[in-house]
């Protein structure tokens, strides 16, 4: 992930705020209905003091006047979880529970059913709801039949511009001493030398496994992931589809496309997937291994509504597709986002080895604890470390105890990993943990392409003695460095 500011979360609005009427989860269930509902400023100082004083923040542990007022920022969405698992084993499990949730919101609403839902969803146990009443916020979480509530349409106040979180579609010239050559003219990577990712190549290429991308799309302006995605080598494929709805609307359900407009899912799927090339540009972790891309989101911040339903549609639909081993997400939010948490226990049911960056923020606050959904105990959680270091960090790289490996992506002069630009003979540097990430994924690819049979357990067991810290695991930087030829070989 490139870039998510939260300088403090709102800056002088947290300020303004300082005597918030009340502290986060200090009212309980008895508590009467507020006159007015809690402030923009007064929302997010709850948050932000739960962050410095415990580390994390869950709505769950939020009164009922933080989540009321927090859906009337947000479109008045709500997301509902019911039952006691994130999925369904049938079609009609839970129906009845679902329906007596949604006759109760429509009585305490004083509307119909089919005026308030926004959205079903036909595999996970969730839907969402518009609400404006405290009483039904109040009503549901008093239910064991609801497993949360969310404010699924709140974004919290950011200090700067959020809509390109991470978007960049312009070139950069790549230092001649960053990249060595393949004999077809294909740039290598400065640090593939380091994880021997080179090396490995000689046992391994990724050829035979599908890894799926889920970040902004990819590039149509980019010819090595169109016609020349198979051009050098024969027998690879490429698959883009579209679950983000560019829309402020929640009712609306037309995507736009799978094609990229930020940028960063471009380079996202050029880490793992580049090809091995004719053009210059440099080559893939796993060059031979098949991509499937999901547009999910408008870039690395999942902070709004659509960015959050086209991020859990893309992982369901991928949980259902059984060639795909692997599914790489350089995106997430601070914390647990409900609907996005079930859809990656669904896709991690079917099999999936999910990895997650570990967070970017900026070098002032990259403080912060790893973020969702790489916190997930389904996912495997990456970060990005300098050169030439045992454990340090990258710039704008979070860490923590959820870590699960590193990757080296920034040089001494601040440099980071070339891959393949926005446009056909562009190129470009992509860093922070979503390089780590994307990359990371290209490792378990070769690791799989050479063991076929392998379940996900033995993928990440052979990660796990290929790394650095291996046998035992650091405190905030998992098992550290994988060594890509000691994981393909076993020795």
């Amino acid at each position: 992930m490139k870039k998510i500011v939260y300088t403090l979360f709102v800056g002088s609005l947290l300020i303004a705020a300082s005597c918030s009427r009340e502290p986060l989860n200090s009212l309980t269930s008895q508590e009467q209905e507020p006159q007015t509902p809690l402030s923009s400023a007064e929302i997010a100082k709850q948050i932000d003091d739960s962050f410095k004083n415990k580390g994390s923040f869950d709505w769950k542990e939020g009164s009922d006047a933080l989540i009321w007022s927090a859906a009337l920022e947000g479109q008045n969405i709500l997301a509902v979880g019911y039952g006691t698992e994130s999925f369904r084993n049938q079609p009609t499990d839970l129906n009845q529970t679902k329906q007596t949730i949604l006759n109760l919101i429509a009585e305490l609403e004083g509307k119909k059913v089919e005026e308030l839902l926004v959205y079903d969803d036909a595999v996970l146990n969730y839907f969402d709801v518009q609400i404006t009443k405290f009483q039904t916020v109040k009503k549901l979480r008093q239910l064991n039949s609801i497993r949360y509530i969310e404010p699924t349409g709140y974004s919290l106040p950011q200090s700067g511009p959020k809509s390109d979180s991470g978007c960049s579609t312009g070139g950069e010239t790549i230092a001649t001493a960053d990249y060595g050559t393949l004999s077809t003219g294909a740039k290598i990577p400065w640090n593939y030398y380091t994880h021997k990712i080179n090396q490995a190549w000689a046992y391994s290429t990724g050829r035979g496994v599908t890894v799926a991308v889920i970040d902004t799309g990819v590039s149509d302006n980019q010819i090595l992931f169109g016609s020349e995605f198979d051009d050098y080598y024969s027998g690879r494929s490429i698959q883009k589809y579209a679950a983000y709805v560019d829309s402020w609307n929640p009712w609306s359900n037309t995507t736009d496309g799978y094609h990229d407009k930020c940028g960063h899912g471009t380079s996202a799927s050029s880490a793992i997937a580049s090809p091995n090339n004719k053009r210059g540009a440099p080559v893939g972790v796993a060059y031979e291994c098949n991509l499937i891309t999901y547009r999910g989101t408008s870039d690395v911040v999942l902070d709004g509504y659509q960015e959050q339903r086209g991020v859990t549609r893309s992982l369901t639909e991928l949980g259902n597709k059984s060639q795909v081993k692997i599914i790489s997400m350089s995106i997430g939010y601070p914390w647990s986002i409900g609907n996005v948490s079930d859809a990656v226990k669904y896709a991690y049911s079917k099999g999936k080895m999910i990895f997650a960056a570990g967070g970017t923020s900026t070098e002032y606050t990259n403080w912060y604890p790893v973020i969702f959904p790489a916190s997930m105990a389904e996912t495997v959680a990456v970060t990005g470390v300098e050169e030439g270091s045992a454990y340090t960090e990258c710039d704008v790289c979070h860490w923590g105890s959820q870590i699960d490996f590193t990757y080296v992506m920034e040089r001494g002069n601040n440099n980071h990993q070339p891959v393949a630009g926005y446009y056909t003979g562009q190129n470009s540097y992509f860093g922070g943990s979503s390089v780590a990430t994307a990359s990371t994924a290209g490792i378990a690819a070769l690791v799989w392409a050479k063991n076929p049979t392998w379940t996900r357990a033995q993928v990440l067991a052979r990660l796990k003695f290929a790394g650095s810290a291996y046998p035992n695991e650091t405190a905030d930087f998992g098992y550290g460095n994988i060594d890509a030829l000691k994981a393909v070989r076993g020795y």
